[in-house]
């Protein structure tokens, strides 16, 4: 299990900040072997940092960082596959050299770094682009040669920053295919990325952070629980006025009322409606990832 417990982390400060700017104040969460972790926040929230204190690249003013049980170090995070908010590839190499090289650097013999390239070429539908300068490709197939970048080494870790940002719908579900079957190979997979229905669709847990700090973290069908249920009532050509004095909000589409509220009579509510005007929907409805984040960070 990748462990990090309350990390801490302030930059120093210029002429217009003094004090200095406070990225990381007590973040913490763990990932499990075979979950799939997604870390999202907005601009600036402090999830950048974090990866880059997880792979060495900077270091916490205090907290720790541990797999399985131990302090990490860079023995350990050699093992880890990273791939940074800020793309580390070669532009005139080889699409296919450029894997190999990476593979090379992490350890592997020529014939083992060779192998491993092949397979995630044309595990990640790049075998025709394998002879391909990095700077002739795509925006999507640089970003499938920067995920075989970290894959090639068979990581026991997987820290992703935006790993689908830009991506086209083909290109994103070719990485979370890749992403998935590692998971399913027992590895612990971290990864940040605005795009929260992708994260609600993926991942197994998520973490939300905000100005630094974790807000809420838990799988997302208890984040879920904690918020409550919606019930959202359609009816149509309803009276005016009908749901007035219930805690709830309507909004008018058209012909149609649209009552949402949590808690109270459900039963009353219903005699309502039906007194108002024709039901055509009468069911709770789970908070979306999206609503979640709004009021976690709100």
């Amino acid at each position: 299990m990748l462990e990090i417990g309350e990390l801490r982390k302030r930059f120093a400060g210029g002429p217009d900040a003094p004090g200095g700017k406070v990225a990381l104040d007590g973040i913490g969460f763990a990932v499990r072997p075979g979950e799939m972790f997604g870390f999202v926040g907005a601009n600036g929230a402090g999830k950048t940092t974090t990866m880059r204190i997880v792979m060495g690249v900077l270091q916490a003013d205090s907290g720790t960082v541990s797999w399985q049980g131990k302090p990490l170090d860079h023995v350990a995070r050699r093992r880890f596959g990273y791939m940074p908010e800020e793309r580390g590839l070669y532009q005139k190499m080889r699409a296919a050299e450029q894997i190999e090289y990476f593979g090379r650097l992490h350890g592997l013999g020529p014939a083992a770094a060779k192998k491993a390239t092949d397979e995630l070429l044309e595990r990640l539908g790049l075998t025709e682009r394998r002879n391909d300068a990095v700077q002739a490709l795509s925006l999507g197939n640089q970003q499938r040669v920067q995920l075989a970048v970290a894959l090639v080494h068979d990581p026991e870790v997987l820290v992703l920053d935006e790993p689908f940002s830009g991506l086209d719908p083909i290109a994103v579900d070719a990485l979370a295919t890749a992403l998935q079957e590692r998971c399913r190979g027992g590895v612990p997979v971290i990864f940040s990325s605005h795009q929260l229905d992708l994260v609600e669709r993926l991942c197994d847990s998520v973490g939300i952070v905000s100005a630094g700090r974790m807000v809420a973290t838990g799988t997302v069908a208890d984040l879920r629980a904690a918020e409550g249920n919606t019930l959202r009532v359609v009816v149509r050509d309803a009276a005016v006025g009908w749901a007035d004095g219930l805690d709830g909000t309507v909004t008018v589409q058209g012909d149609r009322h649209v009552l949402r509220v949590v808690g109270g009579d459900d039963q009353e509510i219903l005699r309502r409606a039906m007194k108002a005007g024709h039901v055509e929907h009468f069911g709770t409805e789970q908070p979306s990832l999206t609503e979640i984040f709004k009021e976690a960070v709100a």
